[in-house]
C-alpha cells in the first residue's frame, strides 16, 4: 500500500524553464530536469500540466507524461518545449525517480507569471538563462 512506502526528501534535483535563441533571433523555451547529485538517478518519470485562470476563465492544459530514463550525475535532460502563452498559468512538473530501490517524488510548480525577464538568471549547468526551481 502507498502508506507503507517511505517517501524521502528530494535533494539536488531541479527543474528549469530556459530560453534558447533560435535561427531567426527570437526565443524558444524549454523545460529541463537537472541532476546535481553526485550519482545518477534512475527511471525518471515526469508528468506535466498547466492550470489556472486566464481572462477570468479556468484553463487546463493536457497532462503529458515523459519517461526520461536515467539521468547521470551533473547531467540535464530536456522534459519538453513550453509555449510562453501559458506562462500565465501554473506549470506543474511531478518528478519521480529511483535511487537504488528507493522511490523519490516531488512536485515543482512555476506559479503564474513567474517566468518573466526579471526572474531569469544564468544557469551554469545548461549555459542558458532561465528560471530555476529547486
Amino acid at each position: 500500500m502507498k502508506k507503507d512506502i517511505p517517501f524521502l526528501p528530494v535533494k539536488d534535483v531541479k527543474v528549469a524553464v530556459v530560453r534558447k535563441t533560435n535561427d531567426i533571433g527570437s526565443f524558444d523555451w524549454f523545460v529541463y530536469l537537472l541532476n546535481t547529485n553526485p550519482f545518477a538517478i534512475k527511471n525518471v518519470f515526469v508528468t506535466s500540466e498547466g492550470y489556472g485562470y486566464m481572462n477570468d476563465e479556468m484553463r487546463r492544459t493536457s497532462t503529458l507524461r515523459h519517461f526520461l530514463g536515467d539521468v547521470d550525475s551533473g547531467d540535464a535532460a530536456i522534459i519538453e518545449p513550453i509555449d510562453p502563452a501559458i506562462f500565465g498559468l501554473n506549470s506543474e512538473y511531478w518528478v519521480s525517480y529511483f535511487i537504488d530501490n528507493q522511490i523519490y517524488d516531488k512536485r515543482f510548480i512555476f506559479v503564474p507569471d513567474s517566468i518573466v525577464e526579471e526572474n531569469l538568471s544564468y544557469i551554469s549547468q545548461l549555459d542558458l538563462s532561465g528560471v530555476l526551481h529547486e
